[in-house]
């Protein structure tokens, strides 16, 4: 799978994912302009990608084509905390 088609699936599959899991009382739902690409790699038949949106609730998703298998996971997280540690030189 070429780099941009595999991009275009990662941000239609955040999107589903998203508007199947978030807050129906809410009312939020997201389109594709809503998610954008934070990283992404192809390493021989496979790919990864880091993806967020623009809903600011933590969360961003990592999704992986295994190209041997032609088989499409996707991760979702969410960010609890982030820390800084100052290294000594």
């Amino acid at each position: 799978m070429d780099s941009q088609k595999f991009i275009e699936l990662c941000i239609q599959k955040v999107v589903e994912y998203f508007n199947e899991h978030s807050d129906k009382t809410k009312k939020t739902e997201i389109e594709k302009e809503d998610v954008y690409v934070v990283w992404s790699c192809k390493v021989l038949q496979n790919n990864k990608a880091l993806l967020s949106t623009t809903v600011s609730d933590g969360m961003y998703y990592e999704v992986t084509y295994n190209g041997d298998k032609q088989e499409l996971y996707l991760d979702a997280y969410k960010k609890w905390e982030n820390k800084c540690f100052k290294l000594e030189k």
